[in-house]
């Protein structure tokens, strides 16, 4: 069972996102500082549609913290939506008005999206009570969840990072030996879409209005990594302890991450073997360590200590102004698939979501072998642990 965990609630339109943070020590320092401005990365970037201009996140934290300080247990925040005051009787809880409801009624499910799925599944005839849920408006409840983790993880001086390195047919020149952490040490927040190279802006900004003047979308890749990891975290003895399987599951989680690689996986896979693994070498002041960094900091299902690197493949989102061939749930008759107001593209602000994925399974994973109630605690548990795999 994880020590962590973390779980959101609410609906697109509704009044509020709200999240639950588990297992987190006492006395972890709250900056709202850092929370909001994950949040304001999340909703960052060219090619954001009109929800993006109507919204403001930021985090009200309910319980659990202090003076600035965590106490130990649950902690509890909401995220409000503003967007819901147009809304209010379409999404209300008990009191809807039956005219304005059947107006916003979902009936042409989207093809690519949760609709016609979640339908079937939940025997929901108004796909609407799918949609409200499987919108990616419920990853600023994530974001939220993670930045708590990423303070957790700064304490112990790990820094997790993420850039962009491709948006539909653009990519960012790959420099010799593949992207690594240095790569998103590159990444200027302020840009638009917070690339690990700048100099294909252009390129990406022309693609983004030509999608958006055809009605169209853009997918697109992200790299997000991890700087500090102590080898040793996650297992080889159980399928379900592997840390690569851990965050694969929360990465494919993210809203249209259909893949994603550890290192150079995918390149590894047409290589021989002498070409897709990586040297160990051992120095006085680093312990052991390796020369390349092709497996992305993982072996054997257990991190090596190296910087970790996951690359995110994001399709493009589902919903397009002109609608793929669908079918009418209630007539059974082919209909376009109806349009919900959307985003040309929100590569950009997957890599913040990913962070906050990857923060949460890196946490986890490291408080499983630390242990501590408080964060004093923790902290001397992981130097201890860090001090004896040098002297290894």
């Amino acid at each position: 069972m994880p020590r962590l965990h973390f779980q959101t609630a609410g609906e697109s339109h509704g009044p509020e996102l709200t999240g639950l943070v588990t297992g987190l020590p006492a006395g972890l320092r709250v900056d709202l500082a850092v929370i909001d401005g994950d949040l304001a990365r999340r909703q960052h970037g060219y090619g954001r549609g009109g929800r993006m201009k109507i919204e403001r996140d930021r985090v009200t934290i309910t319980g659990g913290v202090r003076g600035g300080e965590t106490l130990g247990g649950p902690v509890s925040f909401r995220i409000p939506n503003l967007d819901h005051k147009v809304w209010e009787r379409i999404m209300g809880a008990f009191d809807n008005d039956p005219e304005a409801v059947a107006k916003r009624k979902l009936t042409s499910p989207r093809p690519g999206h949760a609709d016609l799925a979640g339908g079937l599944k939940y025997g929901r005839r108004d796909l609407r009570d799918i949609l409200e849920r499987a919108s990616a408006r419920e990853s600023a409840a994530r974001v939220a969840a993670g930045a708590f983790f990423r303070l957790f993880l700064r304490e112990l001086d790990i820094e997790i990072r993420s850039g962009v390195t491709s948006l539909g047919p653009i990519r960012v020149p790959e420099p010799e030996g593949g992207f690594s952490f240095a790569s998103l040490d590159n990444v200027d927040e302020t840009s638009p879409f917070r690339l690990v190279d700048r100099s294909v802006e252009s390129e990406m900004t022309a693609a983004v209005d030509a999608a958006f003047k055809a009605g169209d979308t853009l997918g697109g890749t992200v790299l997000v990594g991890a700087r500090g990891l102590p080898a040793g975290l996650g297992s080889h003895v159980a399928w379900d302890a592997k840390l690569d399987g851990r965050i694969a599951q929360a990465m494919l989680s993210i809203p249209a991450v259909k893949g994603m690689a550890f290192g150079t996986g995918v390149a590894n896979a047409y290589l021989p073997g002498s070409q897709a693994h990586d040297p160990i070498a051992w120095s006085g002041e680093r312990g052991y360590f390796r020369t390349s960094n092709r497996a992305g900091g993982l072996e054997g299902g257990i991190t090596s200590g190296e910087d970790l690197l996951v690359t995110l493949y994001k399709k493009p989102i589902a919903t397009l102004r002109e609608g793929l061939a669908s079918v009418d749930t209630e007539t059974h008759e082919p209909h376009k698939a109806q349009y919900e107001r959307s985003d040309v593209t929100a590569v950009p602000a997957c890599g913040v979501i990913g962070e906050a994925m990857l923060a949460y399974v890196l946490a986890d994973a490291l408080f499983e072998k630390s242990g501590g109630d408080s964060m004093d605690e923790v902290r001397r548990n992981v130097a201890a642990f860090r001090a004896a795999q040098k002297a290894f």
